[in-house]
């Protein structure tokens, strides 16, 4: 039906503006500039995948060499990813990509529709509880053999939970994917995500043997397997069915490969507390803004190893002097509830420890801030979801400042305390405003009492921008400010 290495099944934009279909091996020609399927939790899950088959095949050795390479041969591309073809059979009797070895789907149950290959579809409970209203059901009865192929492997690496036994992606639902973008089109693209390695043989890709199950607890650490199963993993037990060249059902069976202790080197990852197990970041639904940035586009200071970049993200420093963003993308979940599907661009920053620290306390001092615009919003909205929304509109409004203010860290002859009380300036320049905009209208309707509280949560909140009470203390203080003194009590 389709081979996944051979065939032309890859949708792509041109830099001219056209459209075409493209073999894997077709990915190293400039003239490309992205990928071009129909929802964008596919062009990232793809990327991931041509960047696999790349480290699976030929990877470079080092920094050296990867400078050396940086120039696309699609003709060497292609010589190296022949013999992996006979493991990237969608269908058939022998191997298939991403499924299970054992051909289970003969004698089950009834197949489910392909629908559920996408993470934003309804799960059984949720159907028979008729509550898909965020997510659907029936929406793919019937899929195409390509986009059944990507919506296989994007399930594959970014699965969430699915019921007992059904097991999430080694990185867990919905991880948070970083792909360094030098912006020069797909190649530089995928070539600047490949980590440093040595060329597999099919033989280590996990539906060319009998699966690792783990009905009885069994995991899958690091030394258990090649390292390139970071980017072909099987968390679930999956077999695909066809009638009449298109995918119509897929079967599933329960514990698939339960993975532990892998680091991926798309994603960035944390510790709870020092010297706690590394963890995968998961996205949060909304903009991906500056408060986000530490451990994720920029590191944290050296001594700091509670958050950790992505390893390529990490490496390109070392790769490449150059100027790139990073692609910042992922399902934000909630359990097994798909919220939202971020996709955001931001600097990719090379910070000293000393201006990661000075950039850790712009961060620290915004969010000090904008708790103390939510507790004062607390007249006026309702707890919850709108001051929640209230205080993300005070993140996005206050990044173009923050932006600037980082400029200025980085510049020549900076003054680290000018920046400071610059930055505490736009804070509430920002949160006065936002304060206002919901304050203001209908005021003189209020009651008395309505008119009290919110004259007095707009003095607490400016007493905290004048670095008063706690919250205002530790706000100036993260800026490396000395706050003013404290009026005591009188007795």
């Amino acid at each position: 039906m389709l081979n996944l290495v051979n065939d032309a099944w890859i949708p792509v934009r041109r830099k001219d503006g056209g459209r075409a279909a493209i073999a894997p091996w077709q990915m190293a020609d400039d003239d490309l500039a992205f990928l071009d399927w129909p929802r964008p939790d596919l062009n990232i899950a793809c990327l991931e995948l041509l960047i696999g088959l790349v480290f699976l095949a030929d990877p470079p050795r080092d920094a050296d060499d990867w400078r050396d390479r940086c120039a696309p041969d699609p003709d060497r591309l292609c010589e190296r990813l022949a013999p992996f073809a006979r493991a990237f059979e969608l269908m058939g009797d022998g191997p298939r990509f991403c499924q299970d070895l054992e051909p289970f789907e003969r004698g089950a149950k009834a197949p489910k529709p392909p629908d559920m290959l996408f993470i934003d579809s309804a799960g059984e409970q949720t159907i028979r509880n008729n509550a898909d209203l965020m997510v659907k059901r029936g929406r793919y009865l019937a899929l195409e053999p390509a986009l059944a192929a990507i919506a296989l492997y994007t399930l594959q690496a970014h699965a969430p939970s699915g019921g007992a036994g059904n097991r999430t992606s080694m990185r867990g639902g919905g991880p948070m994917v970083t792909l360094v973008d030098p912006g020069r089109g797909l190649w530089s693209l995928i070539w600047a995500n490949v980590p440093d390695g040595t060329p597999a043989t099919p033989e280590v890709l996990p539906w060319m043997r009998p699966t690792r199950t783990s009905e009885k607890g069994q995991q899958v650490f690091p030394q258990d397997a090649h390292p390139a199963e970071a980017f072909f993993g099987m968390p679930r037990r999956l077999r695909l069915v066809g009638e009449r060249g298109a995918v119509t059902g897929v079967v599933q069976r329960p514990y698939g490969a339960n993975y532990a202790g892998w680091e991926h080197p798309l994603t960035p990852h944390y510790r709870v507390k020092p010297g706690a197990d590394l963890l995968p970041v998961h996205p949060r639904a909304g903009l991906f803004g500056y408060r986000n940035w530490l451990g994720v586009v920029a590191r944290k200071a050296s001594e700091d190893d509670t958050a950790r970049r992505a390893a390529v993200v990490e490496s390109w420093h070392e790769r490449s002097p150059a100027h790139a963003e990073v692609i910042v993308a992922g399902w934000s979940m909630d359990n097994m509830k798909p919220r939202d599907f971020i996709f955001s661009r931001a600097p990719l920053l090379d910070l000293s420890d000393e201006l990661a620290e000075r950039v850790e306390g712009l961060v620290e001092a915004a969010e000090q801030i904008a708790s103390a615009l939510r507790a004062a919003l607390a007249p006026l909205l309702a707890e919850g979801e709108a001051r929640e929304a209230a205080r993300e509109d005070f993140f996005s409004r206050t990044q173009g400042a923050f932006e600037a203010r980082l400029a200025e860290l980085a510049a020549v002859n900076s003054d680290p305390d000018a920046v400071a009380r610059g930055w505490l300036d736009d804070l509430g320049r920002a949160a006065l405003l936002l304060f206002d905009s919901h304050a203001l209208p209908g005021l003189a309707e209020r009651d008395i009492r309505g008119q009290q509280a919110i004259v007095q949560a707009r003095r607490n909140l400016s007493a905290t921008l004048a670095g008063h009470g706690k919250t205002g203390q530790g706000a100036w203080r993260a800026l490396g400010l000395t706050p003013p003194e404290q009026k005591r009590r009188r007795g």
